[in-house]
């Protein structure tokens, strides 16, 4: 982000014209889209293969969720110190090293012979899918104009949700053809092919980070001392962190528990009621982007609009959800729902953009995976299992009900950042003499 008249770039902040053409740009969107897919497929190929592997291995339900918690477990422990890492190291680097990490260990779980076996593989896949998203989304963020971080954010992270969907059900289809073994071998040959194919074509050079004159005037090499202080320096890039992981804990909550639902209200077989939420998760990845790509347009003459989006995103996910699970069951109500969906997670792009706006480009992927852990915090762990918790005490439809109410919440911590926004610009000195509306205009 930055006040740009040609060229030119507030300090600290990615240049205005990026180093790379057009055409590469995209090749590096494709190419880490993919690798986010696969991280994905890979995590939750394990989840089509639960009662092949209880059957074979004789494991208890806690066994085989355990299998499934050590790679959240350590995603969450590792996001932020590899995040790191790789801003010192090289982001090119650490993303290519992740994939074959990650790609290894789930060639690991198919020739596993024991539950420890697979335990330690999926342990070693946490490890190296750890800093995978806010590295990857820095990477992407870097050879793009400012004007589209918004949209190529919210792009990016749908990769997620399309990732977790495939997996699960190619995963599902593999297995039934050639055994669980093989599920997780096409997902670890996959993901090797994508991170060969990466490792060739991106490199640090090719991207211009490397001999990037002007990102060393403006503190690439900064002490550490002198920009983590920065990730959390203004009141509207920490409403930005509270605001997203609020928001996610309504759109967890739903992934989670719509399988429940569609089998316990709908009366749907597990398998049916599975594919039924698969499209509702396919609907979230594509709110995703789309209200992206609408704060990106909307924002072109005045940057605050990106806060606005945010806001009208998750004050319309608290009405249709709040009203959709009122509704009796059949299609109106599963249409208010699906429009729910779709908008819940529209806040990631424009509160990523905001996130990458207001922290120094130097540290952009620890910024990055500062924003995963709040929404890891906030709204990935507590979201399943609070709404599970209200449920045990007013019944499934009952939390479904309580749970759009976090959107009251999110939209207020949006709400703030934006009264903060510019306040916070001028302050850091991002936006000198030089009024917001003209923020992004030349990027």
């Amino acid at each position: 982000m930055g006040l740009h008249t040609a060229g030119t770039a507030v300090p600290g902040t990615s240049p205005a014209i990026p180093a790379v053409s057009r055409r590469y740009a995209w090749l590096v969107f494709a190419l880490s889209f993919g690798l986010l897919m696969s991280d994905y497929m890979s995590r939750q190929v394990l989840n089509a293969v639960f009662p092949l592997l209880k059957a074979e291995w004789l494991l208890s339900d806690a066994q085989l969720g355990s299998l499934s918690g050590i790679v959240a477990l350590m995603v969450g422990l590792l996001t932020f110190p590899l995040s790191l890492v790789a801003d010192r190291w090289g982001r090119v680097r650490s993303l290519v090293l992740s994939a074959v990490v990650w790609s290894l260990a789930t060639l690991g779980c198919a020739v596993s012979a024991s539950f420890g076996e697979m335990f330690a593989a999926r342990f070693i896949v946490g490890v190296g899918e750890a800093a995978y998203g806010s590295v990857g989304i820095a990477v992407v963020l870097s050879v793009f104009p400012i004007r589209l971080r918004a949209t190529l954010s919210a792009a990016f992270i749908a990769g997620g949700s399309f990732g977790s969907v495939l997996g699960v059900s190619a995963g599902g289809v593999i297995a039934q053809v050639h055994g669980w073994r093989w599920s997780f071998g096409a997902m670890g040959i996959f993901g090797l092919v994508l991170a060969t194919v990466y490792g060739l074509l991106v490199t640090e050079k090719r991207l211009g980070t490397a001999s990037n004159k002007h990102s060393a005037r403006a503190g690439e090499r900064a002490p550490l001392r002198t920009l983590l202080p920065r990730l959390f320096s203004s009141v509207s890039v920490v409403c930005a962190y509270i605001g997203s992981g609020l928001q996610m804990f309504i759109a967890m909550a739903m992934l989670a528990w719509m399988p429940s639902f569609f089998n316990r209200y709908y009366s749907m077989a597990p398998a049916k009621a599975g594919l039924t939420a698969g499209v509702f998760a396919l609907l979230s990845g594509t709110g995703m982007i789309l209200c992206g790509i609408a704060a990106d347009r909307l924002s072109r003459n005045l940057a605050a609009r990106k806060w606005t989006v945010a806001i009208a995103c998750s004050l319309a996910s608290l009405v249709l959800l709040m009203v959709g699970f009122r509704l009796p069951t059949g299609p109106v109500q599963l249409v208010l729902i699906g429009a729910g969906t779709l908008v819940a997670c529209g806040t990631a792009g424009p509160a990523a953009a905001m996130v990458a706006n207001l922290t120094p480009a130097a540290i952009a992927a620890t910024a990055m995976a500062t924003l995963t852990l709040a929404n890891s915090l906030l709204g990935i762990a507590p979201g399943p299992a609070v709404t599970g918790m209200v449920a045990d005490r007013m019944g499934l439809l009952g939390a479904l009900r309580v749970v759009p109410l976090i959107a009251i919440a999110a939209s207020a911590a949006f709400a703030i950042g934006k009264l903060f926004y510019e306040k916070d610009l001028r302050r850091m000195g991002l936006l000198p003499d030089v009024s917001l509306k003209n923020l992004e205009l030349q990027s």
